[in-house]
């Protein structure tokens, strides 16, 4: 029996198609083995797609994705034209076992793969049932990126004389990772992610939350305000999220904001940084989070926001990663402007000007500036690319904790942040609102539903409050003096071949309380 302890996050694809691999080798020898592999859900579908590619010439190596719907009867028939492999989540497994339509009876190998999040999730009691109902637990495989006691207890129970076997060095973190750390107020930790965004124009990077209501949120808020970003957490389908990763590693998007759960598996090359919206429970999880930058011999920065009465924890990473943090300022107003500044000029620097068709419309260009001195042409380009971050940091507040610990009140009422969880509207009088016959089950989530309702209604992002998705509706804020052009924009248009209804909640629809 074999439990593996997986530390390296660089490692962790090709270590887990190392055990795919041994046991096709098994299967390809002639064995009739079954393996029940168990997952959880949204990672499941990707094991079957990506894991088991590389050894598909195997022609008798059939995969039942269990958790896409397919019935007990559907696998009863796979088992009996000779299916070796068992793709499954917890859940499915203990259904299936239930219904007498999987026989454990015979299985040689069970592999519970991300057993550390499985427990975490509260399977502890499935994954005993799934083993419990195993007799032949001669190979049992163990995959974990942590070992907590849980791990170790399920181990002990069920597992004679494990081998533990360690990929990568103990705590072993990336040398050519920066860890950073800006020390903020709990109320301002949102504001603070949004000016080091601002603060590093070139960032492509993943966003860590620990719960997904905070994701969402953190989502919702940046993309009124206008950034390329989306949420990465378990309440996505698969099909959801595989086009959000689609966007990610095209660079359509800059940011993902994701739990730990959800950002498992994801393997995305030139992420140059890893933000902590809060620091994990577990050192050892933080070693996991800036495992996403700096790989192939780049560098990469891991920030972290935390408050005074937090820092203590980073003491323990740095134990823990022998590496140590450097603490930063967050940056003023004047401190975004002027990077956003540099950036901009040296993109126009870098812009590739050799293609022959520019020159047509350089005379037009001079003669549409001809009135104009140089220094005005310079001043209004300035305008029209930095107008918006003038505005906003015009009069931004100082956002640093400093020993005198400044009232976060006055921060608030200078840093309006348009959007963010802090300042959401809830139930203002001057707000309406509005019922619409769309939900989750249409295939949105809340930012592609934000997205869809403000391109059928040529609004800007600035007009809308909270918005509540159900499965079949969903309720949306909005200001009084826009909510008749969202209704007469989307009311009796079509999705999907069927007519959306939209109206006020509070005189057509049903009503919903914030």
């Amino acid at each position: 029996m074999i439990l593996l302890k997986i530390l390296a996050d660089s490692q962790i694809s090709s270590s887990r198609i190392s055990w795919h691999t041994t046991l096709a080798s098994n299967l390809n020898k002639g064995a009739k083995d079954r393996l029940a592999s168990v997952r959880v859900r949204n990672l499941n579908l990707r094991l079957g797609q990506e894991r088991f590619n590389h050894i598909k010439k195997i022609d008798f190596l059939l995969i039942d994705h269990s958790s896409q719907g397919s019935g007990a009867n559907s696998l009863a028939l796979l088992t009996k034209q000779g299916i070796q492999i068992v793709v499954a989540t917890p859940g499915r497994l203990i259904d299936l076992i239930e219904r007498k339509a999987i026989n454990l009876q015979n299985i040689s190998y069970i592999v519970l793969d991300e057993a550390d999040e499985m427990l975490n999730m509260g399977f502890r009691e499935d994954i005993e049932f799934i083993l419990g109902n195993t007799p032949n637990r001669n190979s049992i495989w163990l995959f974990s990126a942590t070992m907590p006691n849980e791990v170790r207890q399920v181990s002990k129970r069920f597992m004679q004389q494990p081998a533990e076997i360690t990929i990568g060095k103990v705590n072993a973190a990336n040398v050519n990772i920066d860890h950073q750390f800006y020390v903020t107020s709990g109320v301002n930790r949102y504001h603070t992610l949004k000016r080091i965004i601002d603060f590093n124009p070139g960032m492509y990077g993943i966003v860590f939350t620990r719960t997904k209501a905070d994701a969402q949120h953190i989502t919702e808020s940046l993309i009124r305000e206008g950034y390329d970003i989306e949420a990465l957490h378990g309440d996505l389908t698969q099909q959801q999220r595989d086009k959000v990763m689609a966007r990610f590693r095209e660079k359509s998007l800059q940011l993902l904001i994701a739990t730990d759960v959800a950002a498992r598996g994801i393997d995305v090359q030139g992420i140059t940084h890893v933000i902590n919206y809060e620091l994990p429970d577990d050192p050892e999880v933080y070693t996991h989070r800036s495992g996403r930058t700096g790989r192939a011999g780049n560098s990469g920065v891991c920030i972290s926001l935390v408050t005074q009465r937090e820092v203590y924890r980073l003491r323990q990473i740095e134990r823990l990663i022998n590496n140590k943090f450097h603490k930063l300022d967050i940056p003023s107003g004047k401190d975004v402007c002027r990077k956003q500044f540099f950036h901009f000029i040296d993109k126009m620097f870098m812009a590739d000007i050799s293609h022959g068709e520019y020159e047509t419309y350089v005379p037009l260009l001079r003669e549409k500036f001809a009135h104009m001195e140089k220094e005005e042409i310079l001043q209004r380009v300035a305008a029209l690319e930095f107008d918006r971050f003038l505005q906003y940091y015009e009069n931004a507040a100082d956002l640093n904790v400093r020993d005198d610990r400044k009232s976060d009140r006055s921060v608030q009422r200078r840093e309006k942040v348009s959007g963010s969880p802090s300042s959401r509207p809830t139930s203002n009088s001057g707000y309406k609102k509005l019922f619409i016959n769309l939900g989750t089950k249409d295939g949105f989530y809340k930012a592609s539903f934000l997205q869809f309702i403000l391109d059928m209604s040529d609004l800007n992002k600035d007009v809308l409050g909270k918005i509540d998705m159900k499965e079949m509706n969903s309720w949306v804020e909005i200001e009084s003096s826009a909510a008749n052009q969202m209704m007469r924009s989307i009311d009796g248009k079509k999705f999907k071949g069927r007519k959306i209804r939209m109206n006020d909640a509070d005189s057509g629809g049903p009503r919903k309380r914030f």
